[in-house]
């Protein structure tokens, strides 16, 4: 058998496991007769085979049963269709007792003293180990990460973490590390590579006190951030019949606050890990996953909770925000991004259509402690390209909500496209930035926004500072006006019933990440100069399917342009581009700058990049070969700065040499 990793279905999110016989000798039988000589006596790779044992546990009786029967034979899994309903109710739990529905991995071994080059002893069980470098769990439950030092072991860790999606609450991937230079960073090479088991992962990987934390759907691993070496493992299978990008496998990443991550599962459920075991610690619904409702997002830890918005915009969702009590997983409180038919704001929609009214929060907010605020983007209103159902502004879709802390309720909100019809989510990063705008001091948030537009607000107010294009194919406004709404074109229908409209269902940028450099006043994020063609038609709602009322297609003759730009926030004006590779896909991949005077970024042929924050000059890059889906972080281990990014299925590593 190749990897059961190649079996596309998903699964429901509980079922009965098949009971373990005592003695299942038959199923052992089976299986060395049939599997064992691929995959090995224990399932974890053989002399033809890939290790399966995530591929099991992430799985059901029935999938693994029915995959048997089917194989994958343009993979090299032949079809074992010769094996009837009596062998197969031995063979399918003897494969679940090679690996548990749920199980930490790797298993941790009997407990070991060893020396450290401090004179202290150490005694803990091993949860990994290289020939350089060891994980130790302790008594404590604490994780200490070691290196070999001659006799002993010298005791590691991180002395610059990146603790949350962004790094630091305001959501500016901006980092102070100067280790890697603009003279140096032409000699970065891949330290450690870590690969995950998904086609295409999307999170940004978290470090805390020497670990690193990344996740794919239904799973999240601890590694050592030194070496990359696996410490844990947590796995569940995946949901069955889901609706969304939840579907595909997305997971943006986790959050961590004391002892506990957290992070979403594919069916709209939040969860805390022990962040020192992987063992489960409490699970909250948020919404029920039957209603198209997903989970992508990476969570934002505020204070003693943990706040998290739900995905499923092109799936008709009401989106919401939610609050969690980290100990217990209690929500706190929820904030609903559209209203109910009477409520205020209700009058910007027509009462059909807040059935299934969208307006999503799968991007991760940002937080400002002393004003106690959240920040938080909003989804488009669905269906995504028909709003003939839907008059008005559609409140409070496409919009930046500032939320209090302590309550969720609303303080103000912007929004960017009133009665959006071309899928312009403002899930694009809030930054907040303090600095000094036009002469005075004031407290900003800046987005670089899906419809083209480049904007500034005053954040303890909402009030609109700058709006300025930053595309050079923009037609569908001719501004942004005095009072924040936009100076509309009248777009002509043609006679397929398509209009061409600038930017594309794509957006101007999209949610990748944004960075601002505060040496520099520079802004920078990834453009897309593209235009699509946009048609609508009528359709109704349904559980597990889309709900878009239309299509986006490219403009005929006409290709697209990726480019890394760079805006100087006090006029909005763009103070250097970087043209990027233009292929048949648009990567997903956003910025990261540091004080070192760099930005890194993923371009979009599938290298990894660094290019000098003051001029745009490109200094450095890696070819990945990947289709970026992720976007870059950075922190400092055993004093020595990496610069981490996943790249498609992979978690790389990037470091300067010994």
């Amino acid at each position: 058998m190749l990897s059961l990793s190649l079996l596309g279905a998903v699964m429901p999110s509980a079922f009965a496991q098949t009971p373990l016989p005592k003695d299942n000798a038959d199923g052992k039988r089976i299986y060395e007769n049939r599997c064992s000589r691929c995959h090995g006596a224990d399932a974890t790779g053989g002399e033809s085979g890939p290790n399966i044992v995530s591929a099991i546990a992430s799985r059901s009786d029935k999938d693994l049963a029915a995959f048997l029967k089917e194989g994958r034979p343009a993979k090299g899994m032949p079809a074992f269709n010769d094996i009837d309903n009596d062998e197969m109710k031995f063979l399918v739990p003897y494969l679940r007792s090679l690996a548990p529905i749920v199980r930490n991995t790797p298993l941790p071994t009997a407990p070991r003293k060893v020396n450290t080059t401090t004179g202290q002893t150490l005694e803990g069980r091993v949860m990994g180990e290289g020939m350089s470098d060891l994980q130790l769990r302790t008594a404590d439950d604490h994780l200490r990460l070691l290196r070999k030092s001659g006799n002993a072991y010298k005791v590691v860790t991180s002395q610059t973490d990146w603790p949350g999606y962004n790094g630091d609450p305001s959501g500016n991937r901006y980092s102070k590390l100067t280790q890697i230079t603009k003279a140096n960073v032409s000699h970065l090479t891949p330290a450690w590579i870590f690969p995950m088991s998904a086609p295409q992962v999307e999170n940004t990987p978290v470090v805390i006190e020497g670990v690193m934390y990344v996740s794919n759907a239904n799973e999240c691993y601890a590694l050592d951030a030194g070496s990359g070496r696996a410490i844990w493992h947590f796995q569940r299978p995946r949901t069955k019949g889901l609706a969304g990008n939840a579907a595909i496998g997305f997971n943006r990443g986790v959050a961590a606050a004391g002892d506990r991550i957290f992070m979403l599962t594919d069916n709209a459920h939040i969860i805390a890990l022990n962040r020192f075991t992987g063992d489960l610690v409490w699970e909250t619904e948020m919404a029920d996953w039957r209603q198209n409702y997903n989970g992508t997002a990476a969570p934002l830890t505020v204070g003693n909770m943990v706040v998290s918005g739900v995905a499923g915009g092109d799936e008709g969702v009401r989106g919401f925000v939610a609050a969690f009590d980290q100990s217990t997983g209690k929500e706190i409180w929820r904030f609903w991004t559209v209203p109910k038919p009477g409520e205020p704001t209700s009058e910007t929609w027509q009462p059909k259509a807040l059935e299934h009214p969208s307006g999503a929060t799968w991007m991760t907010g940002t937080y400002d402690a002393a004003a106690d605020t959240i920040y938080w983007p909003i989804g488009n209103p669905g269906p995504d390209f028909n709003g003939d159902d839907r008059p008005g502004d559609n409140l409070y879709t496409d919009s930046i909500a500032a939320l209090d802390a302590k309550t969720g309720k609303l303080k103000w909100y912007y929004q960017f496209t009133p009665h959006d019809v071309h899928d312009w989510d403002a899930q694009e990063p809030a930054v907040l930035v303090d600095t000094t705008w036009q002469g005075q001091p004031r407290k900003l948030l800046l987005q670089a926004n899906r419809n083209g537009f480049f904007y500034v607000l005053d954040r303890t107010n909402g009030q609109l500072l700058l709006a300025r294009p930053f595309l050079k194919k923009l037609n569908w406004a001719e501004a942004i006006g005095k009072d924040g709404r936009p100076i509309l074109n009248n777009l002509p229908v043609n006679a397929e019933g398509e209009t061409y409209v600038c930017p594309g269902f794509q957006g101007g940028t999209n949610w990748f990440s944004t960075s601002y450099n505060p040496a520099t006043g520079l802004y920078y994020f990834q453009a897309l100069e593209r235009c699509n063609m946009f048609s609508k038609r009528t359709m109704d709602w349904q559980a597990g399917k889309s709900y878009m009322g239309g299509a986006a297609r490219p403009a005929p003759g006409e290709s697209f342009e990726k480019v890394l730009r760079a805006v100087n926030i006090q006029t909005g004006e763009i103070t250097w581009e970087l043209p990027e590779a233009t292929g048949t896909l648009t990567a997903s991949a956003g910025t990261l700058s540091t004080a070192a005077g760099l930005v890194f970024f993923g371009e979009n042929s599938g290298a990894f990049m660094a290019a000098d924050a003051a001029t745009g000059k490109a200094l450095w890059q890696f070819p990945t070969n990947q289709t970026w889906k992720a976007s870059p972080m950075t922190y400092t281990f055993d004093n020595k700065q990496y610069i981490a990014v996943a790249a498609g299925a992979n978690i790389i590593a990037f470091a300067l040499p010994e």
